[in-house]
């Protein structure tokens, strides 16, 4: 896999019909929401949830996902869009932020919990490997869309750039880091986890709000972690705050966040 990545250079469509294009970039994305979808339904049926209520609440987040994360990332590049404001809405091109993504989740989440009368944390946790394996498998379509890359390298897993694709103090490199391989992999690995955790949560009937919100909190500290060490080696653009990028600072916002939110839920729940 390691020469595979550094020898092979990856093109956008893998099929063109007429004005008609398939790109690697939606089909990985539908990949991991279908795979994502799989593993949630699964979770439903051992946690006894509806599988309509899942199915509903699955469209909801799809949509509502795809636009935040697409309005995140136009604003993360705003000079941009603004020059070329019909490419906006292309986001088949590549282009969508998890963070956008995240936070319209959580707002359409909250709300149908709250209309439905469900359990926020119970489905929230339900959620977050599906997440976590969608992630992973999407991330590979920034690689055939040669985006997202890293810093030049002389790694042996260095892949390589088409010239119009490389920022132009990089221009004379070959080789770049893999950053969506690292994501991918990180991605997978904090899957695999949320996975034993939930075997761990219903083998051993800890099915109250404390651990839902310890699933979910395992999911948003660990990825926020793994974004936020990704992004010193990252080069595309983005706005820089106090010397960070834009999603590191999102990263730790979520973190701390979390760590808040830790002391005050535990006192205020009662667990099994």
């Amino acid at each position: 896999m390691i020469n595979f990545l550094h020898a092979f250079t990856p093109e956008p469509i893998l099929i063109s019909i007429g004005p008609f294009s398939v790109y690697w970039y939606g089909i990985f994305i539908v990949t991991g929401i279908l795979l994502a979808i799989l593993v949630i339904f699964k979770l439903a049926d051992f946690y006894k949830i509806p599988k309509n209520t899942i199915i509903d609440l699955i469209f909801y987040l799809i949509i509502g996902g795809i636009i935040g994360a697409r309005i995140y990332h136009v604003f993360l590049e705003l000079p941009y869009y603004l020059n070329n404001p019909l490419n906006t809405v292309k986001f088949w091109n590549g282009g969508l932020a998890i963070h956008g993504a995240l936070l319209f989740g959580i707002i359409i989440l909250w709300l149908f919990t709250k209309k439905k009368k469900l359990n926020f944390w119970q489905i929230s946790a339900i959620l977050a490997p599906g997440l976590a394996l969608a992630q992973a498998v999407g991330r590979w379509g920034n690689y055939f869309n040669q985006e997202i890359f890293g810093k030049p390298t002389n790694l042996s897993w260095g892949i390589p750039i088409e010239p119009a694709n490389r920022m132009i103090e990089f221009y004379n490199a070959q080789f770049f880091h893999p950053t969506f391989l690292y994501e991918s992999i990180g991605s997978f690995i904090i899957f695999t986890i949320l996975i034993i955790i939930h075997i761990y949560i219903i083998k051993n009937k800890k099915t109250n709000n404390y651990y839902f919100f310890l699933t979910l909190a395992f999911y948003l500290t660990a990825y926020s972690f793994l974004r936020f060490c990704l992004e010193f080696i990252r080069i595309d653009i983005t706005p820089i705050i106090f010397g960070l990028r834009t999603p590191q600072i999102a990263s730790l916002l979520i973190i701390l966040v979390i760590f808040l939110l830790l002391p005050k839920f535990k006192k205020n729940v009662n667990l099994k």
